[in-house]
């Protein structure tokens, strides 16, 4: 049998929760046969509330359409996620009063590093993600599932070219700050309290030159052990969360 295609898909009982609270647009929630037990009943009561679509499959079926191997039993058919524009970021900072708190990530190509990234990005207060249209994972079933429906809340900008995006946001009064490991400056020492974009590159080349070059300061995570890279989500989160100590 053919897998079916939809538009896109969010999969799991908590990520699916995320996304009805949310109040996005979903198309219909497909629910295994006999699944009936646990948080599928708030599934079950919300949806019926928003007057969305319940459809019951068989599980071999929804096996076929599910894009992750964990969809619990649910899958929610949406209508593509919707990026925003990078102004939009900048609104939504200043609507908040806060300077501008953005990451920019060159080339995570990984989606469950993206969806990683984005919910420590949402807790940690971020305003808003910008991403590559090229050499990037886009948001999809498995970055949902991996953010814990945090992409539900987070703004993303997909641009065409990321050098053109942080020259707009250096006309903008942000400060780019690339992470490196060949630099002096540890994360620590840097003052993040200036409205600031974050750059992470990728695990296996970090930022690309041109990205690196463009940035006003670089700064790294000293590394104590053997291993001498981190995780892309886990660095990110380090950094992010230096933000969120020095803007207290």
């Amino acid at each position: 049998m053919e897998k079916e295609e939809y538009q896109d898909q969010v999969e799991g009982r908590n990520a699916v929760i995320e996304l009805l609270e949310s109040g996005r647009d979903i198309n219909k929630i497909l629910i295994a046969k006999g699944e009936k037990h646990g948080s599928i009943h708030k599934i079950i009561g919300i949806a019926k509330e928003r007057k969305i679509l319940l459809t019951e499959i068989e599980r071999k079926k929804l096996n076929q359409i599910a894009q992750t191997q964990n969809h619990q039993g649910v899958i929610a058919i949406v209508p593509p996620f919707s990026y925003c524009e990078v102004e939009d970021i900048l609104k939504f900072a200043k609507q908040k009063e806060e300077p501008p708190f953005i990451l920019i990530l060159d080339g995570i190509e990984d989606p469950h590093n993206l969806g990683s990234i984005i919910r420590t990005a949402e807790t940690a207060g971020v305003h808003g993600i910008i991403i590559p249209k090229r050499r990037s994972a886009c948001v999809n079933s498995t970055v949902s599932k991996t953010s814990a429906g945090a992409v539900e809340y987070m703004k993303i900008a997909r641009v065409n070219n990321l050098n053109e995006t942080i020259r707009f946001l250096k006309e903008e009064g942000l400060w780019i700050c690339g992470t490196d490991m060949n630099t002096d400056i540890e994360y620590t020492k840097q003052d993040y309290k200036m409205p600031i974009a974050i750059v992470i590159g990728s695990e296996g080349f970090g930022i690309s030159r041109l990205v690196k070059e463009n940035c006003d300061f670089l700064v790294k995570i000293p590394m104590k052990g053997k291993i001498t890279s981190l995780n892309a989500s886990v660095s990110a989160g380090i950094i992010m969360y230096e933000v969120v100590k020095q803007r207290k």
